[in-house]
């Protein structure tokens, strides 16, 4: 079971599976990220990442740069 400190979790405007397949390749290729995933049927289309050493700022910044909305979650 992961650390809940260690889980990062944001509201985005990825919302379709075609959304997904954008940010994808960065978020599986990130070696820092152990895991991901993102609730398209959620209405805040949650991002949630499992990382040991990513902070919040990194993933908006990664997210971002697609062209998508990505806003921390407390």
């Amino acid at each position: 079971m992961e650390n809940p400190e260690h889980i990062l979790i944001f509201k985005t405007n990825i919302n379709s599976a075609e959304d997904i397949h954008c940010v994808k390749q960065s978020l599986n290729g990130h070696l820092q990220i152990e895991k991901w995933n993102i609730d398209l049927l959620d209405v805040d289309c949650v991002l949630r990442i499992v990382s040991q050493s990513l902070d919040h700022m990194q993933v908006i910044e990664l997210i971002n740069n697609h062209g998508y909305e990505c806003v921390e979650l407390m």
